[in-house]
């Protein structure tokens, strides 16, 4: 197993979010080399001019954290913040589509996006907490057919984050085509092992610095 601190995107995503505090988010991201920094699009630019002596990536939000974005300007805002700097994508998919059994729109939506960055990693936020257990594997056999790197469970701003049920149905899928990014309500050591010894391949979450510490984090995400 890679050092824990690898596993962790490191984020800050709120909409109160200051620019000294994405620059702090990127100060802590570099002494504890954490494998990414996550933020809103908008501030891609000043996460990357942080980082750029150091190997931490920036990930990128896209249509958060709702999804119901158009397909336009999701592929918008993800060329946009590739552009500036971006190394990863993280897209909300279209809750509604997918509760509303629009499969192919849901499909295309991700799709679109993929098709536009052939060559950023793309994540896929399922937002599970909406989903009951069959919209969750319908849920990741779309976004692993329509060409996602990664399927994520949630935003953080749902009704809760990730749970251990959530991941085994979305590893039930396909456990080898793609990996799984864990988010939201993990906020020390012990809850991010259970996930990692589940096959995890990344933490989201603005508690990387007390995982990594040994303590419990008060944050809500």
């Amino acid at each position: 197993m890679k050092s824990l601190n690898r596993y962790i995107d490191h984020t800050l995503l709120k909409a109160n979010a200051t620019k000294q505090e994405i620059i702090n988010l990127c100060e802590e991201a570099k002494t504890h080399n954490f494998f990414s920094v996550c933020v809103n699009s908008a501030y891609v630019a000043l996460a990357k001019a942080q980082l750029k002596d150091s190997n931490v990536k920036v990930c990128s939000v896209i249509g958060f954290p709702l999804g119901a974005a158009s397909t336009s300007a999701k592929v918008a805002e993800a060329k946009t913040a590739v552009e500036d700097g971006a190394d990863e994508i993280d897209m909300v998919m279209n809750i509604g589509l997918l509760k509303s059994k629009d499969f192919d729109a849901v499909w295309k939506d991700i799709e679109a996006v993929k098709n536009q960055l052939p060559n950023t990693i793309l994540k896929v936020i399922l937002e599970t907490c909406y989903l009951d257990d069959l919209e969750i594997i319908k849920a990741s056999e779309l976004a692993v057919h329509s060409g996602a790197d990664f399927i994520k469970t949630s935003t953080g701003f749902g009704k809760r984050g990730a749970s251990i049920h959530d991941v085994k149905l979305m590893k039930s899928v396909c456990k080898d085509c793609v990996k799984i990014k864990a988010s939201g309500s993990i906020k020390d050591a012990k809850t991010a092992l259970e996930y990692i010894n589940l096959g995890v391949e990344r933490l989201g979450t603005s508690s990387g610095i007390a995982i990594v510490s040994g303590k419990t984090s008060n944050s809500t995400y």
